[in-house]
């Protein structure tokens, strides 16, 4: 890759790593469901205007119902699990369990696809990912943070589920920015009736500007912005470039928690996270031979 690529790689790691950070600041005075629809609907405007400016168009009717269902697997779910999960644990906690997604996403590929099946390399690498996981979970209890761990790996598993999902818009002809376009705005509609029974925003307490601005920069920066450099990366570099962003996020994660709200990672989920990676590697490895 030239060194500008290298450049929006780590600009996205940053973006995507702190989507963490970004919600922890919005739970001081918000609530979950109120964090997710406030992502979700600020980014597919921004979206919806960048494909509006683009000329390229929304999608075609006849592809929503997948996209929604996209919406569901690739937003709402991992996101409030997230947002839910790191009410008892930290962001950089949060993103080291992010990295399990390419984990589950083999295994979901190998149980659904036909052309993407489990050889013994990326089985070998499988197993070494999730021995990391259960690194991570020693010593823990039954309550607290041993279930926000459980809902990280939901959250993985979901994007993983997506990733195969997805596979059906480029067979479509959909291009890359009105999928996220389309995307966004079926999560936007799905959320917003949930949000006004759960929340009930119009009686809640008006919120301080921390949590507003969060959200702002979980729809702006972590999601519409993140997009972009996304696709820009994969036209000019291809997927293996683009899936190099796995093993960065967790460093970019865990260095904004520290930077910001002094967030330290134990021994254990040092451990947990060199397994997980060595997994994503020897996966990586397998895929290639």
């Amino acid at each position: 890759m030239k060194p500008s690529d290298w450049i929006l790689l780590w600009t996205l790691s940053l973006l995507w790593g702190g989507s963490f950070l970004f919600n922890e600041l919005a739970l001081t005075g918000l609530p979950v469901v109120s964090i997710v629809w406030g992502r979700v609907a600020l980014a597919a405007v921004v979206l919806a205007l960048v494909v509006k400016a683009s000329g390229q168009g929304m999608p075609v009717r006849a592809v929503w119902p997948a996209l929604a269902v996209m919406g569901v697997l690739n937003n709402l779910v991992p996101f409030t699990l997230f947002v839910l999960a790191q009410g008892q644990i930290t962001g950089a906690l949060a993103s080291v369990l992010n990295a399990t997604t390419p984990l589950f996403t083999v295994l979901v590929a190998h149980l659904a696809t036909q052309d993407e099946r489990l050889t013994p390399g990326k089985a070998a690498g499988v197993g070494l990912g999730f021995a990391g996981v259960l690194a991570m979970m020693l010593g823990e209890d039954l309550g607290g943070e041993l279930l926000a761990i459980l809902a990280c790996l939901g959250a993985a598993l979901s994007y993983g589920l997506a990733g195969v999902w997805g596979r059906r818009f480029k067979a479509a002809g959909l291009a890359p920015l009105q999928t996220a376009a389309g995307v966004l705005i079926c999560s936007t509609v799905i959320l917003t009736p949930v949000w006004l029974v759960v929340d009930r925003p119009w009686a809640q307490a008006v919120p301080g500007w921390t949590p507003v601005l969060a959200v702002v920069a979980l729809a702006v920066l972590s999601s519409a912005v993140a997009y972009l450099i996304f696709f820009r990366i994969l036209a000019r570099a291809g997927a293996v470039a683009i899936s190099l962003v796995t093993f960065l996020i967790p460093f970019s994660a865990a260095g904004l928690g520290w930077l910001v709200l002094g967030e330290r990672l134990e021994a254990r989920h040092f451990l947990g996270l060199a397994l997980i990676l060595g997994g994503l590697a020897v996966i990586e490895r397998a895929r290639r031979a």
